[in-house]
């Protein structure tokens, strides 16, 4: 299969796809060539539609989805992540006083922590703001996470993706490739990496699945899947990914898939949230 011209100049780009002597591009460089690819691909989706995955490219799912968002499932999840805002630690503070901008910050996550050295989630951030406060941290896929989660992106709905790469700290660069590396990283029993499924073969079917883009893949999360019958993490739906290309999946929240977040959300720099979301 020939690859487009624009596709093949970000793949080539990546330093994990094992092709020697790779040219090294920016993530301005990255960014552009991503999108070129998709556009290329899917001539006639607009721009801002990527934010709804792969009903943006199916429009037989889109319509039993845009069915499904009449009465969204994860409606209970948001009022629940609402009641843990507003209720008080047991020091008598709460998630108010750990982001006193309100919930509706999700679009200033992922970002990179000087302090810390290393890429801050908003997961992460969460956990951080609990154990600050003597409380004890939330498990990092299933369970009462998503609850806060769901209430924060849900306030933060319309903001738009702004990660930044700071040029004064070599250290995000490296994050930012590190994440690169991974997306292009081939592993598993399958041999396959997330660029096979979501850039060079978006849009083609797995089963009775259609694989979707990648590009606005973090603005809807987190996600009511009717497979998981709940609302689920990005990190928790990384980690089935590596399940099923028969690969160890890493930890949740550790620095590969905190990486490749990173690099992920860079590349939908100027779309906007709309999570949480409703997939099958």
């Amino acid at each position: 299969m020939i690859i487009h011209s624009v596709l093949q100049k970000l793949v080539i780009t990546a330093a994990a796809i094992g092709i020697a002597a790779a040219v090294q591009a920016g993530p301005a460089e990255d960014r552009q060539a991503f999108i070129d690819a998709y556009k290329w691909k899917f001539p006639n989706v607009p721009t801002e539609e990527y934010v709804n995955g792969v009903y943006a490219i199916d429009k037989v799912g889109r319509e039993n989805w845009e069915a499904i968002e009449e009465f969204p499932p994860y409606e209970t999840f948001i009022d629940a992540g609402q009641a843990m805002w507003e209720k008080p630690f047991a020091n008598g503070k709460g998630y108010k006083d750990c982001f006193p901008e309100g919930p509706g910050i999700a679009h200033k996550y992922p970002h990179w922590d000087r302090k810390q050295g290393m890429v801050m989630t908003l997961p992460l951030a969460i956990n951080q703001c609990l154990e600050a406060n003597g409380e004890k941290p939330l498990k990092y896929k299933k369970g009462p996470i998503n609850n806060i989660l769901a209430y924060m992106a849900f306030k933060s709905r319309g903001q738009v993706t702004n990660v930044e790469i700071p040029e004064d700290d070599p250290r995000a660069l490296e994050a930012y490739e590190k994440g690169k590396k991974f997306y292009f990283t081939r592993r598993g029993q399958l041999n396959f990496s997330c660029a096979t499924c979501h850039l060079q073969n978006a849009g083609m079917q797995v089963r009775t699945e259609i694989l979707s883009p990648s590009y606005g893949h973090t603005t809807h999360w987190p996600v009511y899947r009717s497979k998981w019958g709940t609302v689920g993490t990005l990190h928790r739906r990384f980690s089935g990914c590596n399940q099923n290309i028969r690969a160890k999946a890493f930890p949740a929240q550790g620095e590969q898939y905190r990486d490749l977040e990173y690099f992920l959300t860079y590349m939908s720099n100027g779309l906007k949230l709309n999570g949480p979301g409703a997939r099958k």
